[in-house]
């Protein structure tokens, strides 16, 4: 059976009145991200994982923000379209392991339901899905609240 690992990463600015959304689930928050699509940056960084373990480039190369149809586009259906990639390859998800970099507010109480809609727009198990959050102990960027990073780790097996 062949293994291939991918990894992905995103950042977004933090901005005064706008939407928060994290792993397909909006959080209430004074500040949100400022992005082209919906500014998922955990469903960003699992998309580029994905893609990229099936060496199939990034997700701005499948979906530019210089592309006005991608204007607030949902990443959970990015998410969903760039795994139809990977699996026309012939490729299932193993596992993925993600982590959120956000200083406030506190997203612990979100992760489960993060889990779900990651799954669900997967048509995986939440057993394959770990997402986790940590705090920059208020140091750089993202200690000052002036934006937000996810990292990801995916393996897929060919089917």
């Amino acid at each position: 059976m062949q293994i291939r690992t991918g990894f992905g990463y995103d950042v977004h600015r933090l901005a005064e009145g706008e939407s928060l959304i994290l792993g397909g689930v909006k959080i209430e928050h004074h500040k949100g991200t400022i992005a082209h699509s919906d500014g998922d940056v955990l469903l960003h960084a699992i998309s580029d994982a994905i893609l990229g373990a099936a060496a199939l480039k990034d997700i701005g190369t499948h979906f530019p923000d210089t592309d006005p149809k991608y204007k607030n586009a949902d990443s959970l259906d990015l998410l969903k379209l760039s795994y139809d990639l990977v699996k026309k390859k012939g490729y299932r998800l193993g596992n993925l392991d993600a982590t959120i970099a956000l200083q406030q507010p506190k997203i612990k109480p979100f992760i489960d339901q993060m889990c779900f809609r990651i799954a669900e727009a997967l048509g995986e198990p939440t057993e394959k899905i770990s997402v986790k959050a940590t705090t920059t102990e208020k140091l750089g960027f993202v200690g000052r609240e002036e934006g937000v990073e996810a990292y990801a780790s995916v393996i897929i097996q060919a089917i």
